[in-house]
């Protein structure tokens, strides 16, 4: 007689790739059933273009850090090399299993029809498939209504527990057993590298680090592209890729504000921590956006495509010190504080007058806290083509007096202006042709000119963004989208 197949429960990691704070963990380890913990490295995202190889880096190294933390259980998660179902097929030859579990993850296109497959395939082999909700985010919403009070009682449940029953998670020998039937990807990475390490442990010690001291400065330091790199928490690529929880970094700040005298950069800290939640929640309602306009008004806008112009500032060589600055530190390290990213796409769209979707992947790429529900959401309000948020078109030469005014980040980035005179450091492009012979610096080829004129570009995207704000269709849509995303009281408790 056939031997009776094992039942075992499954834990598939996506973007939540933590023991900790874990509900879909949580909610399998309730079961006595053994459980396995499962992550699988899909083709359809490694060449999704909006990928790059520091994700893959970042999650190899998350998961390296997951596998330490389970060694005094015995136990390891099961990485392969498949596609979710494959892997689970796979896994069906071998056990009997009636429950998998995971976070609800709010992807790019090609994950969200991924997982219409997974939930066919899911119910035709008789699994149920259970997705718990994501840092806040609710699936189904038509509008907002209700959103807030939800979302409150979400964040007021204490973080939840890692306490796995003795021998509950399937052991070494038996992971290492199954990983005979997979293709198997290695997880050894290049630690040699500026960007950050990826795993909880080293998202704790950010977090602390910051809870400790750093975030006293962090309204001072906030849209300051030098000081930003330790003024701000740093912690976003640990929240998007799941090594940490909104939830459980909102109850740190929460209780050290209850004894700090300095409450208010606390405050303001807090206060992103809700909104990050806010912005995934418009791309939960409203997927389109990641490819259109979220209002159907401005995708009439039709801009000449310059690949010399995206070229010139993907790779920093746009005439303007700041911008250019900012470019090349995203490439190389994978970071840039909130204000500089707002610049970057501003100057993309406005000045270069290039649709957002043709900064879409290049920016996706370089992002290490690459977040599908706040990227395509925050390009199209930096765009102006909501059409319900104030349309800013941010100056680069102004921002890089007022947020970098010694040409600090400037220098450390374009050290081809790095010995000149200040205000040419900011703005080199107005040595006269003597200035330039003094500084041995020729424009054009130690450091190139402006490649369009600031104030010209500037008057052309505001006139014609505001005059077709006044476009019927374009007001329509404001009114639909006000009413489907407004939060009704516009704060969090």
């Amino acid at each position: 007689m056939p031997t009776e197949k094992k039942h075992i429960n499954i834990v598939w990691f996506k973007r939540d790739l933590r023991l900790q704070e874990n509900e879909a963990v949580f909610n399998a380890l309730k079961s006595d059933e053994p459980v396995l913990l499962l992550y699988v490295f899909e083709q359809l995202l490694i060449d999704d273009n909006h990928y790059s190889q520091r994700h893959w880096d970042f999650i190899k190294q998350s998961l390296v850090d997951l596998n330490e933390q389970l060694e005094p259980y015995n136990s390891k998660v099961l990485v392969v090399h498949s596609d979710i179902i494959a892997a689970v097929n796979q896994l069906l030859n071998k056990y009997h299993i009636t429950d998998l579990y995971s976070h609800q993850e709010t992807g790019i296109l090609v994950s969200y029809e991924r997982d219409k497959s997974f939930t066919r395939f899911c119910k035709n082999n008789l699994i149920d498939w259970h997705e718990s909700i994501n840092n806040g985010v609710q699936r189904g919403l038509k509008n907002r209504d209700q959103w807030i009070e939800k979302c409150n009682a979400y964040f007021e449940i204490e973080p939840l527990p890692f306490n796995p029953k003795k021998g509950q998670l399937l052991s070494i020998e038996e992971v290492d057993q199954l990983a005979t039937v997979f293709t198997i990807p290695s997880l050894k990475t290049d630690l040699d590298t500026p960007f950050q390490k990826g795993g909880r442990t080293t998202g704790l010690k950010y977090l602390d680090s910051f809870l400790e001291k750093r975030y006293e400065n962090y309204m001072f330091h906030i849209s300051k592209p030098e000081l930003a790199r330790t003024g701000c928490s740093r912690i976003s690529p640990y929240i998007a890729w799941g090594n940490l929880s909104i939830r459980e970094v909102y109850h740190r700040a929460y209780h050290l504000k209850k004894t700090t005298a300095n409450k208010k950069p606390l405050e303001a800290f807090m206060s992103r921590l809700r909104w990050q939640s806010h912005f995934i929640q418009k791309f939960e309602m409203e997927h389109t956006m990641e490819e259109a306009s979220i209002n159907k008004g401005f995708q009439k806008l039709k801009k000449e495509i310059s690949i010399q112009y995206q070229d010139a500032w993907k790779n920093g060589q746009t005439g303007f010190p700041l911008i250019d600055a900012c470019m090349r530190c995203l490439n190389e390290t994978g970071y840039l504080n909130f204000r500089m990213r707002a610049l970057v796409v501003s100057f993309f769209t406005h000045n270069l007058w290039q649709p957002w979707q043709e900064a879409t992947t290049h920016l996706s790429q370089m992002f290490l806290d690459f977040e599908p529900g706040i990227h395509f959401p925050q390009l199209q309000m930096q765009a102006g083509e909501t059409g319900t948020n104030t349309l800013r078109i941010y100056n680069p030469i102004k921002n890089s007096y007022e947020h970098d005014p010694k040409g600090t980040f400037i220098k450390k980035w374009v050290p081809e202006v790095q010995d000149l005179e200040l205000r040419f450091v900011h703005e080199p492009y107005l040595m006269t042709e003597m200035e330039q012979g003094f500084n041995d610096f020729k424009l054009g080829v130690d450091y190139p000119f402006p490649i369009v004129d600031i104030d010209e570009t500037r008057r052309k995207a505001s006139d014609t963004l505001w005059n077709l704000r006044k476009n019927k269709v374009v007001k329509r849509e404001s009114e639909r989208i006000l009413k489907k995303h407004s939060l009704p009281n516009r704060k969090f408790s």
